[in-house]
């Protein structure tokens, strides 16, 4: 951590640096960016809330492929060949 001298060291440079004349503005400038900067992360924080509470989107619908309606007679059944190695050889 900076100690009690390393900060007075700090100061006299930056007031010798720029001078008293600017010191209010350089600060006026600090304090503004550090304000926009904690109101960014509190947006974004804000965001991540509500996207965590918000309840999840539910998956779309899959799609199925389509049936056929194609229809077999049972004549084309009936003269289906068998396979030979259904029935045994005698």
């Amino acid at each position: 951590m900076i100690g009690g001298w390393e900060l007075i060291l700090i100061l006299s440079v930056v007031l010798i640096l720029f001078g008293a004349k600017k010191l209010p503005e350089l600060a006026k400038g600090l304090g503004i960016g550090i304000k926009e900067f904690k109101k960014a992360t509190r947006d974004v924080n804000d965001e991540l809330q509500k996207a965590i509470e918000d309840d999840p989107v539910p998956p779309p619908p899959r799609k199925l492929p389509p049936i056929s309606t194609e229809t077999v007679s049972n004549t084309e059944i009936a003269s289906t060949p068998a396979s030979s190695s259904s029935h045994p050889k005698a």
